[in-house]
């Protein structure tokens, strides 16, 4: 477990540049990078999907689904359900299934409204199914549903990830309001949860016989994961938002608890202490942040373009507008650089090719594709 604070000799700081159409040279540690803008006009996207034939498929939070061609945004994909558009909560992740080349499934999570008039008001994170059909999507199927729902614009989490045995893993968080929620196992609140691809608790998730707990749950304690990936043995690797201070990143192994509210390196907004910073039977972060980076999206370098970067792991940063590089020893963080992007990074993804695609989080959000100098 690392601390980290504001150092000149752990991080290395680029200049912002002014995203434009022509790819803008920044210089890191390992590479010179070009920064291209691939697209723009997008509010607010969240999650980003490489279908095979090319094109992007982009998630808006305000509740659009948009296939992105040659640089241009597509009319709304037709078909999602109801959203409950507001605060953090809207139109979250996108996934394609393993077998998309086959089947044409993806997953989109989301914040779901309640289904009556009596919970009009209320919401909480859900995971939805489909087909994917040209302009729209059809066999709509919401595999998940958080629970309790309640009323609350903020902390969904969301992330999705699909290990290689076609299970899903659902991040969620704790709603803002309900730290009191995260620890008992009867609610879905500041929990990962593991799902098959048909909706149902994945076989040998850790407390299905246990009485009075949900059997989709995988891991407790968390209070607000927006990133999540698996690395080269299959391991769920999430980060998430302290609340304070204390952002943090985890390996998110079955069964555990990761302590939230019962300890945490942050503090209260505006001051004030949160429980301890550590605690028997409740596990330390491998590494934490402070001051807080309001970390989203991750995932594991292992492509072929960037060598210095091989097995980096890669983390958006919203609060500072960077993409942060993460070496790692032994599973320890031995080496952060930050490199500054100048917008607040919402997503994180390898193409198939090596680039790096991002997602900047804003009104008139952008996709950024990185690529090493030659």
């Amino acid at each position: 477990m690392t601390r980290f604070l504001l150092s000149p000799m752990l991080i290395a700081l680029a200049l912002p540049f002014a995203v434009a159409a022509e790819p803008a040279l920044l210089q890191t540690e390992k590479h010179a990078l070009n920064i291209e803008t691939v697209a723009r006009g997008l509010s607010h996207p969240w999650g980003l999907a490489f279908l095979p034939d090319g094109r992007l498929l982009v998630t808006e939070r305000d509740g659009q689904l948009r296939y992105v061609t040659a640089g241009k945004l597509s009319a709304p994909i037709s078909g999602l359900p109801p959203i409950a558009v507001g605060g953090q909560g809207g139109l979250l992740d996108v996934l394609l299934d393993k077998d998309f080349a086959t089947n044409q499934k993806i997953y989109l999570s989301y914040a779901e409204p309640g289904a009556d008039k009596a919970s009009a008001d209320t919401n909480s994170t859900a995971v939805l199914q489909a087909t994917l059909a040209g302009d729209s999507i059809k066999d709509t199927k919401v595999l998940f549903s958080q629970q309790p729902k309640i009323n609350s614009k903020y902390h969904f989490g969301g992330r999705l990830v699909q290990q290689a045995d076609g299970n899903l893993f659902v991040t969620l968080g704790d709603r803002g309001s309900r730290r009191e929620d995260v620890q008992p196992l009867s609610t879905h609140i500041g929990k990962v949860v593991r799902i098959t691809n048909t909706g149902a608790a994945a076989a040998g998730n850790p407390f299905a016989a246990k009485a009075d707990a949900k059997p989709e749950l995988w891991s407790f304690g968390h209070r607000n994961i927006q990133g999540a990936t698996l690395d080269n043995s299959g391991r769920l690797w999430t980060h998430e938002h302290g609340p304070q201070g204390g952002d943090e990143i985890n390996i998110t192994k079955a069964g555990l608890n990761y302590g939230w509210p019962l300890i945490t390196y942050g503090e209260e907004y505006g001051g004030g202490v949160i429980g301890k910073t550590a605690a028997a039977g409740l596990e330390q972060p491998l590494h934490y942040w402070v001051p807080s980076i309001a970390p989203s999206g991750m995932e594991f370098y292992q492509g072929a373009l960037f060598s210095g970067w091989k097995q980096s792991l890669l983390v958006g940063s919203l609060k500072f507008g960077q993409l942060v590089r993460l070496e790692i020893k032994d599973d320890k963080v031995s080496h952060e650089e930050r490199i500054r992007i100048g917008s607040r990074i919402r997503d994180v993804k390898v193409h198939p090719d090596g680039s790096v695609y991002l997602l900047t989080d804003e009104d008139n959000g952008a996709i950024l594709r990185i690529t090493p100098m030659k």
